[in-house]
């Protein structure tokens, strides 16, 4: 078996990660210290299924919908009717769920990805009441990240300049390092820190490689994102080589 992060969890199969991050989500809403729940989202087929689940039967009854805000972590510089948007993914899954209006807070991807990052710095900050972040005040109750093949984690991609940004609440990327090779705007590694939960979600015999490479301490992006609150990794059989 692979040596994973600390604080992970080994889950039966991606079904079984989706279902442990929704039970995190009802329990932090159970205990969030403030009216408003920001919750990070991010691309990808695990979180899509997670989405799926809580507007089911399952957990659409137990999660207070008015309360919660949906950010997302990064997103494509497409329209939010692409295929490849994280927009249309999660409107896509989340389906008939009870959302207000206003509380599923899109990139701008229509124009340039530095205005795309400026403006979304804005919304945050916005919600957020300060143009400063409060290690004791965190932006986000949860944050949800993945693990690319190539290490890469949100849109911060091995080698590019929003790796290494330490100031602002976001980024643009103007040339991912990953397909499908479209410029992007991804949260920054301070901004993704100030969550009180930060669980990573990892399914898939793809995910291998980089657990491999993470845990023989390559320097991978996914290596450069810490929390404030808990960090925890959920990870299935496969992913894991268990």
């Amino acid at each position: 078996m692979i040596p994973l992060p600390e604080r992970a969890e080994i889950l039966p199969d991606a079904d079984a990660v989706a279902a442990a991050a929704a039970d995190r989500l009802v329990a932090l809403c159970q205990s969030a210290p403030r009216p408003a729940i920001a919750v990070c989202l991010s691309g990808g087929s695990t979180p899509k299924r997670l989405y799926g689940l809580l507007s089911g039967p399952a957990y659409r009854a137990h999660l207070p919908w008015e309360r919660l805000h949906w950010f997302f972590s990064d997103d494509r510089m497409v329209p939010w009717t692409d295929a490849a948007s994280n927009v249309r993914m999660a409107r896509d899954a989340f389906g008939e769920a009870p959302i207000p209006e206003g509380h599923l807070h899109a990139m701008d991807t229509h124009g340039t990805p530095e205005a795309g990052a400026r403006a979304y710095a804005e919304t945050l900050r916005a919600f957020y009441g300060a143009d400063v972040l409060d290690p004791a005040r965190p932006l986000f109750d949860l944050v949800l990240l993945g693990l690319g093949e190539d290490g890469h984690t949100a849109s911060l991609f091995p080698g590019k300049p929003a790796l290494s940004e330490r100031h602002a609440w976001t980024a643009p990327v103007p040339e991912a390092g990953l397909a499908p090779f479209v410029p992007r705007i991804t949260l920054t590694v301070p901004a993704l820190a100030s969550a009180r939960e930060t669980l990573f979600l990892v399914t898939g015999a793809g995910k291998q490689e980089p657990l491999r490479r993470l845990a023989r301490g390559e320097d991978l992006p996914v290596r450069h994102v810490r929390s404030v609150g808990r960090l925890a990794w959920l990870v299935d059989r496969e992913a894991a080589g268990a």
